[in-house]
């Protein structure tokens, strides 16, 4: 996405960028807890684990392409003030990135819920599709230079979110009550985070119509939408692992077990 780029204090610039290198810290770092965890869950769970970290990988490299596109797109001017350079600010990394982890983050939770075969397959089916079309359709709002295409595109794309949500909200809920109390818990806690962390990106989308304009418009769906990644991803994976080893402890499995 090549965005009209505003002038920024050396607050507002650096804030940016501190945010961005925060992010890809995040994630590398729960890549590397994800990794080193597994032997820590049942062979069955390892999968979502895997998929974890496959989730913070792409989007830490992501976050490498965006912060280098940041940097580039700026120049600090005569007056301590950051201006544009010139050189676009590509943000369209932060879609692809999307286009390639909000599936995979709807697969390691099906696969966490250990459900029939049938039932996840037919369940990812038609979430992975629901997925693409929210992606799909923010895009074009994400680029418009005006507030009514903006708001159009963020409806459109609002009907596939709002599917999603609805349909892991109600199946969390379903599997809930055959869990341990333990697991309960949990599976109550990563239905309040998904809530939660995706209910914040529309907020983040809707940062033009909240009165913000120029930098700090800018600033706030850059940020917003960093503080929002580390959740829905580092965070929400590493719920997952907590749901898959008490799963795993449930069933009996312990580390000392399995290399005996």
């Amino acid at each position: 996405m090549i965005m009209e780029l505003s002038s920024l204090t050396l607050g507002e610039y650096s804030l940016v960028y501190n945010l961005f290198s925060f992010t890809i810290a995040s994630m590398l770092a729960a890549g590397l807890f994800f990794i080193l965890a597994q032997p820590r869950v049942a062979p069955k769970y390892r999968i979502s684990l895997i998929v974890s970290t496959l989730v913070v990988g792409i989007a830490a490299y992501h976050y490498f392409r965006i912060t280098g596109s940041w940097v580039d797109a700026y120049t600090l001017s005569e007056a301590g003030n950051y201006v544009a350079s010139g050189k676009p600010f590509n943000d369209a990394y932060r879609y692809v990135d999307w286009l390639l982890t909000v599936p995979l983050l709807l697969v390691e939770l099906v696969l966490v819920l250990n459900l029939s075969r049938e039932k996840s397959s037919s369940m990812l089916t038609k979430l992975v599709i629901a997925a693409g079309a929210m992606i799909i359709l923010g895009y074009p709002g994400e680029i418009a230079m005006d507030n009514g295409t903006r708001a159009l595109w963020g409806f459109l794309s609002t009907i596939p979110f709002v599917y999603i949500v609805w349909v892991l909200w109600k199946q969390l809920g379903d599997t809930m009550g055959d869990q341990p109390e333990r697991v309960r818990i949990l599976f109550r806690n990563i239905r309040l985070l998904l809530l939660g962390t995706w209910g914040f990106y529309p907020i983040v989308y809707m940062a033009p119509f909240l009165g913000l304009t120029g930098a700090e418009s800018q600033v706030a769906i850059q940020v917003g939408y960093s503080i929002a990644d580390v959740l829905a991803k580092a965070g929400y994976g590493v719920m997952i692992y907590a749901i898959a080893r008490e799963k795993s402890l449930a069933e009996g499995y312990s580390l000392e077990k399995a290399a005996a």
